[in-house]
């Protein structure tokens, strides 16, 4: 996302080229500095935001707004009276997650802030590893105690927004009807903004990837595909950073649905509560923080210090960070169960096992293949842990976009981003075909 919006301004930009509209030479890039940082990580935390207040909005029950008109309110006081005061605690939320998301950004604060000298916390502390290394950890933790202290009023918002968001049970909540006019106005408004934070940069992607430098313009003679078969080439970079960014996001997705199974059933007891609850803390936190307590700990263990600067730490502490996002599907379908299912299967002899694996599997195996599902996505574009542990030759694909980017090769950067785009858009649709297996509103795309 920041090589497609740096690379869509400024006057090397292919796709200003192509449209005569680049500016002079010499002019500085826009979108580097604060305010692009700014604009992209306000442009990436909106989908939290928005699913935050989507999912309350499901749960929202239409009798309320039902009673509401049938007291003589118009559609826009029922909204504001009824609707609105029950969808803050997801506003409420959605601006935390966006917040946490912001605050531990490593790949549109370092290609964006480096460039604009405006350099924030988790890009410090990947400069202080990446200049002094192991005798740079003390800097870097202190730094990420700094950058978890940041973390904790947003992650209290996040926890008091979820005991405010419970809401009874009712009728599905329906639309407001709105003038067409109006909606007109407003389909055309989300049009338009998905085409300048979507459309636009993707084009200036794809056309950077086909010219040999940027400061070219695209033309039938200037056109090239040498950049993908440079990133294609057997002993090239890519198809190892893809293989390692895949392998992680899977066996990551495996081990964390496995054990959400056990996890979840038995969710009764305050022990594994107090254990499921710091899980939520390792998601909230920033990666940055994930990533240096994982080599503390190798550092620290006996016969651990094999694993720095292994894909194994890496895979560790992805383990560590997304194990949340597995356990809490499977807790909320176990929450659910009859337990005069497992009760009637015990009283006719069947053991722990049988009982795992005809009464409980069998209702959990969706919610554990949901959590693998978003494991994986957001596994396999990860950047900023796998920057901070990944050794020489163990890159992951976001890694290598970032160096590629920084060494100069921006062409390069822009045809591995693609194949990238393109792995992962694989990954959404594979996900979207499976959908009908799995729980209603597990897929942020799909309600």
């Amino acid at each position: 996302m920041a090589l497609a919006f740096a690379q869509a301004v400024g006057p090397s930009s292919p796709l200003l080229l192509m449209l005569d509209m680049a500016p002079p030479l010499g002019t500085p890039n826009p979108i580097y500095g604060l305010g692009g940082m700014v604009l992209l990580l306000g442009i990436q935390g909106a989908p939290l935001v928005m699913l935050a207040i989507a999912a309350l909005l499901r749960r929202l029950p239409g009798e309320a707004v039902l009673a509401a008109q049938g007291l003589g309110a118009h559609p826009a006081l029922a909204l504001r009276r009824i609707v609105w005061p029950l969808l803050w605690p997801g506003l409420m939320s959605g601006a935390a997650l966006a917040f946490l998301a912001a605050l531990g950004n490593f790949g549109i604060a370092a290609m964006l802030g480096i460039p604009g000298r405006y350099v924030v916390l988790p890009v410090l502390i990947w400069q202080r590893l990446s200049g002094a290394g192991v005798a740079g950890l003390g800097q870097a933790a202190a730094l990420s105690v700094m950058l978890a202290v940041l973390a904790l009023p947003a992650i209290w918002a996040q926890s008091r927004a979820a005991r405010s968001a419970s809401l009874p049970e009712g009728q599905p909540f329906k639309p407001l009807p709105l003038h067409p006019a109006v909606s007109l106005v407003i389909s055309v408004v989300v049009g338009v903004y998905l085409f300048v934070v979507l459309g636009l940069p993707l084009v200036a992607l794809v056309i950077s990837a086909v010219v040999p430098a940027l400061g070219v313009a695209p033309t039938a003679s200037s056109i090239t595909l040498r950049h993908f078969s440079e990133a294609l080439l057997p002993g090239a970079q890519t198809l190892s950073a893809l293989a390692n960014s895949f392998s992680l996001a899977v066996l990551a997705a495996i081990v964390l649905a496995l054990a959400a199974l056990p996890v979840a059933l038995m969710a009764r007891n305050r022990a594994v509560r107090l254990a499921m609850g710091m899980a939520d803390l390792t998601n909230a936190l920033p990666g940055a923080c994930t990533a240096i307590a994982a080599i503390l700990v190798v550092l620290t263990v006996p016969g651990a210090s094999a694993l720095y600067g292994s894909l194994a730490l890496i895979g560790l502490a992805y383990l560590a960070k997304f194990q949340s996002l597995a356990v809490r599907p499977v807790s909320v379908a176990a929450a659910r169960l009859d337990p005069r299912l497992d009760a009637a299967a015990a009283s006719l002899g069947a053991g722990w096992w049988r009982r795992l694996r005809s009464v409980h599997l069998p209702a959990l195996a969706p919610a554990a293949m949901a959590g693998g599902v978003l494991v994986v996505l957001l596994a396999v574009n990860e950047v900023t842990i796998s920057s901070l542990l990944h050794g020489p030759g163990q890159q992951t694909i976001g890694v290598l976009v970032f160096n590629l980017q920084d060494s100069g090769q921006a062409p390069l950067a822009a045809a591995v981003s693609c194949i990238a785009l393109l792995l992962v858009a694989a990954l959404m649709a594979l996900a979207t075909l499976a959908a009908g297996r799995l729980p209603a509103g597990t897929l942020p795309w799909k309600p």
